[in-house]
This record gives C-alpha cells, structure tokens and sequence, in this order.
C-alpha cells in the first residue's frame, strides 16, 4: 500500500552536453525529470513507500518514463496510460555569469489534456498518508489546473496531509489564467507549503520587499513573509522557504528558513561552489522536508535534514537526488570534506 504520493507530470529531459550551447554539438544526454516526479524518487531513495499519479502515452517512451520511475522503487500502477505526447524540457547548462536555460516543450502532453473525474480518487488515497503536488501542473492548462484542484480537495477529504511546492514558471502559464487566479484556491487546500525567494510573490501575490538578485538575503524580511503566509492561509501549519544567494551560475549560498505553531527557524547555511546540476534543486529539499517532518520531533532537525540534502543535490546530475539518509545526516554532522571514502 502506497502511503507516500505525488502528483504531476515526468517529462523527457534533453540536455546539452557538459556546459555547451544548444545544438554547439550536435547530441543531447536524454534522461527523465520533472517536479514531482523527483520527489517521488527522492523519497523511495529515503525508504518511504513513494507512488506517482500521472498519465503517460502508451508507447515506447511512455514505458520508457515508467520504466525509469520503476528503476527507483516508485510505485507507477497510479500512472494512466492515455495522450499522445511525453512533455519535454531542453536544458543548457550555464557556467560563471552565464545562466542557464530550460526550453519547455509541453503543450498536449498527456497530463495537460486529464480533466476531472478521469482518476478514481477514493482508490489512489486509499491507505496513502501523503500528498505533494506542485504549482507546475496547474500551469500546463485549464484543464490540468481543475485536475489539481480536484486532486488536492479529493486528498484531504480522505484525511490525507498534502504539500504544494508553489514552484513558479512563467513560461507555462500561457492559457489565459495568471498564477495567483490558481494557486490562491489551490493552497487554501494545503498542510505544508514550500516556496523560493519568487514563489510565494509570483504564485499567490503575496509580495515582499527582496530583491532576490541580491547577492545577500534579508532573513528578517523572510521572517515576515512567512508569518504573512500563514495568517492569510491558516490551515496551512507550515511554510517552509529556501533562500538562495546567487553569485553565478557556479556559486550559490543556499540555506531555508520554517515558519509553524512554534515560531520561526533558520537552517545552517552552505556555501556550494562548482555546481553540478542545480536543476531539481527545490524538488530535493521537498522531498526532504517531507521525510524529515516524518522522520524527526524536532522541525529544526527536518529542516536541516532538507537543506544538507538539497544542497547534496547541487552535485548529481540530473534532476533526481540519489542520496541515502545516511550520506545526508553525515553532511548534517558537519562532515561536508568530500575525502574519498575507502
């Protein structure tokens, strides 16, 4: 029986090679990825029993997708096999003061075109302890945003905690509804919220005075904020904001801050040089903050948890995180020497 359990779309990743240009060499590394799908295979890596809900074209590259997810320990029977189309997203890998790029190619993707009713909720939440959902797939349609809705209405009417990445992308929303006309109905629905700098402004309109390309963050303004969040959303018992320091595409700060009934936490910060991949980033501290919650009394520990591992992330590539609890409660002990481990 699934207990954990995220909703949204797996896409086909096409990344140019090392820190090239698009189409600089003509080949792309072809992997799997996408926001919540990631966090499914981050916790089934922590041991939780993880199952995404999704749809996927039933063809070659749709089993591909479930294959991939399978590969990891993920639960895949809730995947509805209908569409024509995988989403795609092309990413160029910026290096120094260069950024780096994401090319969405998603419309008609088979969870774009799912409309309400097309999932047997009583069945998927049967048993299920958890949901995360995102902002992402109610940016892909009209009809994936009233999907979402439904799925998150569905999930606490079963008695089920849910978690919303606010996840902004600007790019997707494009069909006539802006963020905030969204997500506002959709976070009302939510136990644990998690954003960036951007995504409490820019999804729900909740504004804050930061300058997030700023090379230092005010944590006293994000004190505020996430106060703010809680008293115009209160069933939603805790808000959770990673605070990124953005030097270059190379060099990032990053640290988050917690905000529940106990008052407002700040985690150790790292300083992470030669990023590897900061793709799945924020997807890495969700599905650590969802394991730490569970797994620790203390929220300060489960933030902590979430921070070390996603700044583990910053090191892999691709967009899931393959580290163990172990290899993350060792960066949490202060161990972070990267010595060869014989």
């Amino acid at each position: 029986m699934v207990q954990y359990l995220s909703f949204g779309e797996i896409m086909l990743r096409l990344k140019s090679p090392a820190h090239e240009r698009f189409f600089q060499s003509p080949a792309f590394e072809a992997t799997f990825g996408g926001g919540e799908a990631n966090v499914a295979v981050a916790l089934s890596n922590y041991g939780l029993s993880s199952g995404f809900i999704s749809a996927l074209p039933d063809n070659d590259i749709g089993d591909a997708a479930i294959g991939e997810l399978a590969r990891f320990g993920v639960d895949t029977s809730l995947v509805r096999r209908s569409g024509d189309r995988v989403g795609v997203y092309f990413l160029e890998t910026g290096a120094n003061q260069r950024p780096s790029k994401v090319v969405y190619d998603r419309a008609h993707s088979s969870i774009s075109e799912c409309q309400p009713g097309d999932f047997n909720w009583s069945e998927v939440f049967e048993g299920a302890r958890w949901l995360h959902i995102t902002g992402i797939t109610p940016a892909l349609s009209q009809s994936a945003a009233d999907l979402s809705l439904e799925c998150v209405k569905e999930a606490k009417r079963a008695g089920v905690t849910v978690s919303c990445d606010f996840n902004y992308r600007g790019k997707l929303w494009k069909y006539g509804k802006s963020a905030p006309e969204v997500m506002c109905d959709l976070v009302k629905h939510v136990d644990v919220g998690i954003a960036n700098e951007e995504d409490c402004q820019k999804s729900l309109g909740v504004s804050v005075d930061v300058d997030v390309r700023a090379g230092a963050l005010a944590t006293e303004k994000y004190e505020a904020l996430s106060q703010k969040m809680l008293e115009l959303y209160p069933d939603m018992s805790v808000i959770a904001i990673t605070l990124r320091e953005s030097q270059s595409a190379d060099r990032n700060g990053w640290s988050a801050c917690l905000r529940d009934g106990d008052g407002f936490k700040l985690s150790r910060r790292y300083e992470i040089t030669d990023i590897v991949d900061r793709v799945g980033g924020g997807d890495s501290f969700a599905s650590a903050l969802i394991y730490g919650l569970g797994a620790y009394d203390d929220r300060q520990r489960s933030l902590e948890f979430a921070v070390a591992a996603s700044c583990l992330k910053h090191s892999i590539s691709g967009d899931f995180n393959r580290v163990s609890v172990a290899e993350v409660e060792k960066l949490m002990s202060g161990d972070g020497s990267g010595r060869v481990q014989r």
